[in-house]
């Protein structure tokens, strides 16, 4: 190695340890039951983690206690059985009570139980468990009961319970004899070491820096398809199922392999050179020359930025490329320096330009061939598809619940130009994994339902990364719009975006964590009685990790883990289950979860049969906006059987015969949103444009009145705060409908009431006149 490249990497490493130790000075390492970043994301459940817990660190967190849940004992009669009572005398009930209660005031008796690992929390839950245990049991073991009779009779002191006091706290809470052990386990520190196969190699990092449509996947893809074999990684199926199509047609043998999918070229099933997954499905043990790792901004999700750092760290191949914004490179390059991996960095431009445009759209009449309006509510998605179909104009819509058939034939729709369909109707979901020929994107809005710390819903405008995401979908390389458009649907919203668009993209500072089966497997035999979410739980809080890490949020693991917690599965089997991509939104797919758990805790295989009874196969084409959503449940339902047949082939035997009524599901779910329009109609034919409403209602002339023109004015602000609520997604139809009617009730009971005050304020002065 030359000298200037010994002192280029001695200076690195200067400049790397000085930064750290900066952050470990100013950082700092909590759990909370909210955010997972320092930053502006917020999950409940997971772990804070500010830079602050470097490699080398030994400090602990501080221990979140109220996760530890008190096993229930046995109450069975000691072995000795009544042999302190015959030694001594039976126990007075009542002076018990008060020794116990003394004992528990001792703050001596606090201090010594404190330094065993009961805080006042775990002190007073064991100190309620231990009085009631020697107040309950019919005879006590000998020894204790000797202690108490001496210390009723005056014949020994209150301290003496202690030994028993602790003994009876550590049945209780069985981690406080292996803390050390859990804490050993659930440390997360060094996740490199992970992957020893990866690190018995020397691998070669080039990151391809780039917006959207700058041309990065497409070199990356390049040597991939050059290379003897390949691994590409991407974060969607439809993703991983367009590079596996272009691999193949290049003459390039390459597999499919995604949650629910495995597709191999070779007719007796042997692994092609060349694969495309999924990123949570790549192998971290197969040996490869190239991989490819796109979306690699991704790393930070709250969710699934655990399966990037999986991949980054672990896949044994001689070439690592990664793809995504340039705001990951910094962060990229540090965590490389643990691994001793340098990074190389091809730089991009976007390949064909988009301009803000000074000007809303306005209007659904202002529209034209090639927009794309983004909307981030099914409810806005119904709407404005219903408004434009109205004008004489056919539209395509796209949305994340859509199965992929569904969404790759609206884009074939909205592509052709042979097809008088010119309009898109979709959601974020057009953000990644599918080529469009957009002219021109339209923000519908600019706020985005979210859930906060609290599980509870709010909206929140997207951040610049979302909004470059979306904006460079307009005016693609490979279309026919070289150069796109980006505007807003109303006047308000575009100075806001223009300003969201002017700011650069927030670096990535931390990379996703999540505990493995082996681990919480190995939580399980210290902890035998504790429920899966518990361990979960108590992992979290014992984990200790590196400055660039945090754990993952597990909320969703949690929530089918509760679901299932009365059924009685093995814990691998539990664990496997509760990995299951599911949308928890749904009942109908959360019952279908509990059912197929149910059944494979009986040992019964869930036949064809059984899934077709179950989902009611034969299913008829939807009539109306829920017929439609529960068929796309139906298609979630069918998703999950085939995921758990590739991890459980002998109890979910009937893929292929379910991946056929899947295919035919599609067509049914495709020729619905083909007639969305009459869908929304036929469920709702009341439903008109919030904007017209409000337009009709300021039009409208009653009564010379002043109580009719507030009134007026009253539905006329009412409506125009309907028409904000809906367009946000804060407010369906149903209850704007529900609203509506109150509001109409109270006026009529308003005036009613008026009526009878003039009527009454009337008669009061005729009687008066009569009087005179």
């Amino acid at each position: 190695m030359s000298v200037n490249r010994c002192m280029y990497l001695f200076s690195r490493l200067q400049s790397h340890i000085s930064t750290r130790t900066a952050r470990v000075t100013a950082g700092s390492c909590h759990v909370s039951s909210g955010s997972a970043f320092s930053h502006k994301q917020h999950q409940t459940g997971s772990v804070v983690c500010t830079r602050s817990v470097s490699s080398n660190s030994s400090s602990q967190k501080p221990l979140d206690t109220s996760l530890f849940v008190p096993v229930s004992l046995k109450t069975d009669s000691p072995v000795d059985g009544t042999v302190g009572a015959e030694l001594t005398q039976p126990l007075d009930k009542s002076e018990v009570l008060k020794i116990m209660n003394r004992f528990y005031k001792r703050k001596e008796m606090q201090k010594l139980a404190a330094d065993q690992g009961l805080d006042a929390r775990l002190f007073h839950q064991a100190f309620i468990s231990f009085r009631k245990f020697v107040l309950e049991m019919t005879s006590l073991p000998a020894e204790l009961h000797i202690i108490l009779n001496d210390i009723c009779c005056g014949a020994g002191h209150i301290d003496d319970i202690y030994p028993y006091f602790m003994r009876h706290a550590k049945q209780i809470f069985p981690m406080l004899d292996c803390m050390d052990d859990l804490r050993k386990i659930s440390d997360l520190r060094l996740p490199a070491n992970w992957y020893p196969e990866a690190r018995a190699i020397q691998r070669k990092v080039i990151f391809h820096a780039g917006p959207t449509n700058s041309g990065k996947t497409y070199h990356a893809i390049q040597r991939y398809l050059a290379a003897k074999s390949g691994v590409y990684c991407g974060p969607l199926k439809l993703l991983a199922h367009e590079i596996f199509e272009k691999s193949n047609t290049a003459g390039v043998t390459c597999d499919l392999v995604t949650g629910d999918e495995r597709t191999f070229m070779d007719p007796e099933g042997r692994a092609a050179g060349h694969v495309a997954c999924t990123i949570e499905m790549c192998s971290v043990t197969t040996p490869y020359e190239v991989a490819v790792i796109d979306e690699i901004q991704m790393i930070r999700d709250p969710s699934r930025g655990w399966a990037w750092t999986r991949a980054l760290l672990g896949l044994c191949a001689e070439e690592i490329h990664v793809c995504g914004e340039p705001a990951a490179i910094d962060f990229i390059r540090e965590l490389m320096y643990t691994t001793g991996e340098e990074v190389e960095v091809h730089t991009y431009q976007r390949l064909t330009p988009f301009t803000v445009l000074d000007e809303a759209v306005d209007s659904l009449s202002n529209l034209r061939p090639g927009d794309c309006i983004v909307c981030f509510s099914k409810n806005d998605i119904y709407s404005i598809s219903r408004q434009i179909e109205a004008r004489g104009l056919q539209c395509a819509v796209i949305y994340g619940s859509l199965p992929p058939g569904t969404k790759m034939s609206e884009a074939k729709k909205f592509n052709d130009p042979d097809d008088p369909c010119k309009i898109l109707v979709a959601t974020d979901a057009i953000g990644m994994g599918l080529n469009l020929s957009i002219k021109r994107i339209i923000f519908n809005s600019l706020v985005k339902p979210n859930v906060n710390e609290k599980g509870e819903k709010q909206m929140e405008t997207i951040s610049t990364s979302q909004a470059l995401q979306i904006a460079g979908r307009a005016g693609r390389f490979s279309s026919k719009f070289k150069e796109g458009e980006v505007t807003t649907m109303h006047k308000d919203d575009l100075p806001v975006l223009k300003e969201i668009l002017s700011q650069s993209v927030d670096p990535i500072e931390t990379a996703g964590l999540h505990p493995t089966a082996e681990q919480i497997e190995m939580f399980a035999y210290h902890l035998p009685d504790a429920t899966l979410s518990n361990l979960l739980d108590i992992f979290v809080s014992l984990s200790r990790v590196d400055g660039m890490y945090f754990v993952c949020n597990i909320d969703d693991f949690k929530f089918l883990a509760d679901m299932i917690q009365h059924i009685p599965l093995n814990l691998r089997s539990r664990y496997v289950f509760c990995t299951s991509p599911i949308n928890k939104k749904q009942p109908f797919v959360c019952t279908s979860f509990l059912k197929f758990a149910r059944q494979f805790s009986r040992d019964e295989p869930l036949t064809f049969d059984w899934v077709c009874r179950h989902v009611s196969w034969p299913l008829d084409p939807p009539k109306n906006i829920k017929d439609l959503v529960h068929l796309e449940a139906v298609n979630d339902v069918l998703d999950l059987y085939l995921w758990l047949s590739y991890r459980f082939m002998d109890m979910f035997p009937d893929t292929a015969l379910v991946r056929q009524i899947q295919k035919e599901l599609d067509d049914i779910i495709q020729q619905g949103v083909r007639n969305i329009t009459r869908l929304i109609r036929a469920t709702d034919p009341a439903i008109t444009d919030p904007l017209q409403t409000q337009g009709s209602g300021r039009g409208n002339t009653g009564n010379a009145s002043s109580r009719g023109q507030r009134g007026q004015r009253g539905s006329a602000e009412v409506s125009s705060l309907a028409s904000r609520l809906v367009r946000d997604g804060l407010l369906t139809p149903d209850l704007l409908r529900q609203l509506q009617r109150e509001w109409s009730k109270v006026q009529k009971q308003s005036t009613n009431l008026s009526r009878d005050d003039m009527e009454h304020h009337s008669n009061n002065s005729k009687g008066k006149r009569k009087k005179k």
